[in-house]
């Protein structure tokens, strides 16, 4: 594994020496790692149409086979999972197990029209919950091929106590990952085509406002190289990561801080599509490496969940 260290905040963030850890492999392709409390991680292997679940007594063992090719997952302020699924468009509830029990649908329909794919999920400390929802579970192999009812890829949010998804954005051309700053006065959400990463204030009524580019030129924003904005987390510091491409490997998890510095890169022998903080102190990085996932012991810890804090 190789570090580039662009800055020196990046050797604060990452040890001299760090090494990537082989958790698993042999998947089709990883995606959506979530860390629960309890002591283990759940992950989608999307093309697969399997929820796996890792931990480190057992290893690596599926928990619902066939998943609807979940994506992206998170919980909401009770602890229950909350799933982007692309077979049937939508984003569900269930418990935090992951085998699927407790199955309950939170949307599938904006205007009539069925949802394009939901593809990544953040949930607010009030109980909202923000998703983005591109085109990619009607492609083959990512979901099931089909025409797009809706003439655009949005960003919507689902109020806290249930209700139609209410379109906030509309200008994408494939929204992809999200995340809250801890205050919840930032939003940031990246563009896979583009390869960019654009930054929001959230307003009183916690609606994405002033929307402004954040950093760009982030890999090819082609599918065919695997060198792509993608999943995408903070730290404690409010520093990004974000998936894309690498130094000495076409694929990595690059760093920027919070004025849109690119802080450093970390090489990954594969195509990531999502990265997401866990372990005791949270200050593990669990990368999902196309058909292998990793961990990477780092010197800060991310920032956590309103869940969890």
């Amino acid at each position: 594994m190789t570090v580039q260290f662009n800055a020196p905040a990046m050797r604060e963030l990452v040890p001299e020496g760090a090494e990537l850890e082989q958790l698993g492999t042999g998947f089709t392709f990883t995606e959506g790692p979530l860390w629960n409390p309890e002591g283990f991680l759940l992950f989608s292997d999307m093309p697969g149409d399997v929820r796996r679940r890792w931990d480190e007594q057992g290893g690596v063992v599926e928990v619902a086979n066939p998943s609807n090719k979940g994506n992206g997952m998170t919980f909401d302020l009770d602890g229950r999972l909350i799933v982007c699924e692309h077979i049937t468009s939508s984003v569900v509830r269930m418990d935090p197990d992951g085998t699927g029990s407790g199955r309950e649908v939170l949307a599938t329909h904006h205007d009539g029209k069925e949802l394009n794919s939901p593809n990544d999920v953040v949930v607010s400390s009030d109980g909202t919950i923000y998703f983005t929802d591109p085109t990619y579970g009607r492609m083959p192999g990512f979901g099931i091929e089909r025409e797009q009812e809706l003439p655009y890829q949005g960003v919507y949010r689902i109020p806290a106590g249930g209700g139609d998804p209410e379109l906030l954005l509309d200008d994408f051309a494939q929204p992809n990952g999200l995340c809250f700053t801890a205050d919840e006065k930032l939003l940031y959400i990246n563009d896979t085509d583009h390869a960019h990463i654009r930054v929001f204030d959230v307003d009183d009524d916690g609606r994405p406002v002033n929307g402004r580019v954040f950093a760009d030129g982030i890999g090819s924003g082609s599918l065919d190289t695997g060198d792509l904005v993608d999943g995408m987390k903070l730290d404690e510091r409010g520093n990004v990561w974000v998936t894309g491409p690498g130094v000495d490997s076409t694929w990595g998890v690059c760093v920027f801080s919070p004025d849109g510095q690119q802080l450093g890169t970390i090489d990954v022998p594969g195509s990531v599509g999502n990265i997401n903080w866990g372990g005791p102190n949270w200050d593990q990085l669990f990368i999902c490496g196309s058909d292998t996932l990793y961990r990477l012991q780092c010197s800060v810890s991310g920032n956590r969940l309103p869940y969890m804090r």
